[in-house]
C-alpha cells in the first residue's frame, strides 16, 4: 500500500514510523520541513501513484479545512482523503 500522510507531530510522526515498519510506503507531509519527506502538497500528489490515498492528521478547524481544499484542487476523481 502507498499513502501520503499530512502532519507529522506526536501522532502524524508515529503512525508514519508504525506503517512504514508494517512494509507500507508513506510519504509524509508536514509544515516543518525537517519532519518532511516532501516540500509541499503539490509534491506529495505527485510522488503518489492514482488511485491516491492522502491521511490528514492536522489540528481540527481551519487548518484542517485549509489543507482539505488544497488537496481538493490537486487530487482527482478517484482518490482519497482520511
Amino acid at each position: 500500500m502507498e499513502l501520503g500522510l499530512v502532519g507529522l507531530g506526536k501522532m502524524g510522526g508515529n503512525m508514519r514510523e508504525r506503517i512504514r515498519r508494517a512494509g507500507h510506503t508513506v510519504i509524509g507531509y508536514d509544515r516543518n520541513p525537517d519532519l518532511a519527506d516532501v516540500h509541499s502538497l503539490g509534491e506529495l500528489v505527485d510522488r503518489l501513484k492514482a488511485p491516491r490515498v492522502v491521511w490528514v492528521m492536522v489540528p481540527a478547524g481551519a487548518a484542517t479545512q485549509s489543507t482539505v481544499d488544497e488537496l481538493g484542487e490537486l487530487l482527482e476523481p478517484g482518490d482519497v482523503v482520511v
